[in-house]
């Protein structure tokens, strides 16, 4: 089975070059797709630096709207959607997530912060199926409409979608993995704003399935 992994990127210029070459080390994946969605900064140059397909989207259209163009980009089998400001992002990791779909031991895997910092490791215990981190038959993502739409809800609508339909679903720990922060990434007024407006977003979502 084929494998493309798809990264969404809003401006990750300081840490996207190493999320690219780790992926790039698993000889498994056959396609690295960047989308850009609006960034700003350097993100589109670093990711093309790591001879990564990058998309470029003029304006910030949100998460769902990212992934949606990466996925038509590509027809792989298996796609794995991975966070472009991971931290500490290892070989295993991504094996963690693959390999129970390839031996179709699982539907989709979710990844799950553990043992790196507090501050991500918390959020993802509470509400792991929030987490960006996870590989997915690609039947599965052709079953959700208006992906475009779905900007921070994406992750609640692809659980619900696999809990309805009766998927295999495998939660994965992440060991010693993180990401940057909104408030380390913004500052602590702008962070604040963009959180609560993700937490706007997850809600809207699951009040509407």
């Amino acid at each position: 089975m084929n494998i493309s992994a798809i990264i969404p990127a809003y401006n990750e210029e300081s840490t996207i070059a190493d999320v690219i070459k780790t992926v790039k080390k698993i000889p498994e994946i056959n396609t690295v797709i960047v989308v850009s969605d609006g960034s700003t900064d350097r993100t589109v140059a670093v990711a093309r630096a790591q001879k990564a397909k990058v998309y470029q989207l003029k304006k910030n259209i949100g998460k769902g709207g990212a992934i949606k163009r990466g996925f038509e980009k590509t027809d792989s089998d298996i796609l794995l959607f991975l966070d472009a400001d991971l931290i500490g992002l290892k070989t295993e990791h991504i094996y963690s997530l693959i390999n129970p779909i390839r031996k179709n031991l699982a539907d989709m895997t979710i990844g799950v912060f553990s043992q790196g910092r507090l501050l991500t490791d918390l959020p993802q215990f509470l509400t792991p199926y929030l987490s960006g981190q996870r590989a997915i038959k690609r039947e599965i993502i052709d079953m959700i409409p208006h992906l475009d739409l779905l900007k921070y809800g994406l992750e609640v609508t692809i659980t619900q979608l696999v809990k309805k339909h009766d998927f295999k679903v495998s939660q994965v720990k992440l060991n010693n993995l993180t990401q940057r922060i909104k408030e380390e990434k913004y500052g602590l007024v702008e962070g604040v704003k963009k959180r609560l407006q993700m937490y706007l977003d997850i809600i809207k979502q699951i009040k509407s399935e």
